[in-house]
């Protein structure tokens, strides 16, 4: 707990606006602090983001060293910036960042966060003191040759593409879990339904493994729509011009930004154009909305085939997470895919928030940015969460029911269909409607079609 008495002791700092007092022991500077007083928003500030700020630390790590190499700055003060920069990439510093995620400003805050605390970071590893921008400055100094357009702007692509491979191998775990239950379930014969009715027969198997495919469909799709965000405006400077930069790190940025993280990053072919397009954002979110209907579906499918189970379809037996109610004994709720099915609807909404936001932009900038990462870092999360979920603590555990789908396939019409090739479609029809008025197909099959009961007795069940 803070001690109340305690004396709050302050360094005077001055930006365009006038003299910021900030907290001594921090390493931001004034427009950190006058953002943080700004946009008291979420409660979810840029620290929390890890993935942002690695991205971050890259772009200006990436540019510094272009910087140093074409003496657009100093070897000594790049060095320091591109060792604050190692950092934060190794999970320092980041409570420095105290920076509400969603903004005004098109991320100009979020930059100049980093840019204070890379700069006041290096002056410490120059042995100055913090604020001694006459040494290192975060504008002329770490912002070099960048504005918040193209490095922030940057930054929150890269952080995305980060965020895909924890859904890509999300979506791949519960798509592995699916897996394993359809192999388990290949033997055993059910009841398939369209439009709720009993339709034709199938097994359980077929049943689990196309939920597996399904989640595999779109490990693949967010892998090919994610490269989409490599394709970055770093260069570009305010509106995609390169004004204020220089020709050599204009040239030479995006190749090195792909030597430090990695990644096949690559410079758009029209800056202008990539300054404020956000396209590549919306056709992503799209992607999330699709995993997200899919989960949603799946986790409808666990609980009607597993409601009742007295009462209902019972065909499968989720784990018992918890007591279902506080005056129903005996009653277990489908807790896992209820929430799921919670999570998905976030996600709908998440999408339309990207969906304004990306339409909101005006002439050469977009300066919606903040809510668009915002919104696509919490459907991530979520359909993550949700995934690593329902895989632990529901399909993992789902057992078959075989009694009951047994029961459900041998008093249904379903096996009727199989009769059209042999003897027409009418006729099988007239077998159904006697198999619903006795309730058994095999007894409707002996009365009026007896020369095909040895080919159903085959067909049904042990």
């Amino acid at each position: 707990m803070e001690d109340a008495g305690a004396i709050r002791t302050v360094r005077l700092e001055r930006d365009p606006l006038g003299i910021v007092p900030v907290d001594a022991d921090r390493l931001y500077g004034p427009q950190t602090e006058r953002a943080r007083a700004n946009f008291p928003l979420t409660g979810a500030v840029i620290g929390d983001f890890p993935e942002l700020l690695i991205a971050l630390a890259q772009v200006k790590k990436a540019a510094a060293r272009v910087n140093g190499r074409i003496g657009d700055l100093p070897a000594d003060i790049a060095d320091a910036i591109v060792r604050a920069c190692d950092e934060i990439l190794a999970g320092r510093h980041h409570d420095h960042f105290p920076v509400d995620v969603c903004q005004g400003g098109a991320g100009t805050s979020t930059n100049m966060n980093a840019n204070e605390v890379i700069a006041n970071r290096a002056l410490q590893l120059l042995a100055h003191d913090a604020g001694d921008y006459t040494r290192v400055n975060p504008n002329d100094h770490v912002n070099r040759n960048q504005s918040t357009n193209d490095a922030y702007a940057t930054a929150v692509r890269l952080a995305v593409f980060a965020l895909n491979g924890r859904l890509m191998a999300a979506s791949e775990r519960l798509a592995a879990a699916f897996a394993e239950r359809s192999l388990g379930f290949e033997a055993v014969q059910k009841l398939g339904r369209t439009q709720l009715q009993d339709a034709v027969p199938m097994t359980l198997g077929e049943e689990f493994g196309a939920y597996a495919t399904t989640l595999r469909e779109d490990v693949q799709r967010a892998g090919e729509i994610a490269r989409l965000l490599l394709e970055v405006n770093l260069g570009g400077t305010a509106i995609g011009t390169g004004i204020a930069a220089s020709a050599a790190y204009r040239e030479q940025v995006c190749a090195e930004l792909a030597l430090v993280t990695g990644y096949r990053v690559v410079q758009a072919a029209n800056l202008v154009e990539a300054t404020w397009d956000m396209g590549a954002f919306v056709l992503y979110s799209g992607m999330l909305k699709r995993v997200a209907a899919k989960l949603s579906k799946i986790a409808n499918d666990l609980r009607l085939l597993s409601s009742g189970p007295a009462g209902g379809i019972g065909e499968i037996a989720l784990p018992r997470r918890q007591p279902g109610s506080s005056i129903m004994p005996g009653k277990v709720n489908p807790v896992i895919p209820e929430a799921v099915n919670a999570a998905a609807f976030r996600v709908f909404g998440l999408d339309l928030t990207v969906t304004f936001a990306a339409e909101g932009g005006q002439l050469q900038l977009n300066p919606f940015e903040p809510v668009i990462y915002w919104s696509i870092h919490e459907a991530v999360t979520l359909l993550v969460n949700a995934m690593n979920m329902l895989a632990d603590h529901c399909v993992a555990g789902i057992e078959a029911c075989e009694a009951r789908c047994h029961a459900n396939l041998l008093h249904s019409t379903a096996l009727a269909t199989e009769l059209v090739p042999r003897i027409g479609y009418a006729r099988a029809a007239a077998v159904a409607a006697f198999a619903q008025e006795s309730g058994s197909l095999l007894a409707a099959v002996e009365a009026l079609e007896p020369a095909q009961t040895d080919y159903i007795r085959l067909r049904i069940p042990e």
